[in-house]
């Protein structure tokens, strides 16, 4: 079962006041069960998932830090902060290939 806490804020977008969700840094099924994770908003959570596979994410964007400084999770990271907390929105895949 997820752990969720609900009105804190993300780690990623920095918005207040939004349901979190538990993102495993390196995702459990390559390991990271019991590696750090991050406290995210749905709409960040659910844009990670959509841009890039686990294991691109366990390899390559395994810190919050390498995730702010991705090109495709920056441009989503400028869009969302200006959504107010209680936007849901819908992941999109990159028009472009990962």
């Amino acid at each position: 079962m997820k752990k969720k806490r609900t009105e804190t804020v993300c780690e990623l977008c920095l918005r207040e006041d939004t349901d979190i969700t538990v993102h495993h840094l390196t995702p459990k099924e390559l390991g990271g069960t019991f590696l750090p994770t991050a406290e995210l908003c749905k709409p960040c959570h659910k844009q990670i998932h959509a841009l890039y596979t686990n294991a691109e994410l366990a390899v390559r964007l395994n810190s919050i830090e390498l995730l702010q400084q991705d090109d495709k999770v920056r441009k989503f990271l400028k869009w969302i902060r200006k959504q107010p907390s209680s936007k849901l929105t819908k992941a999109r895949k990159s028009k472009k290939g990962n």
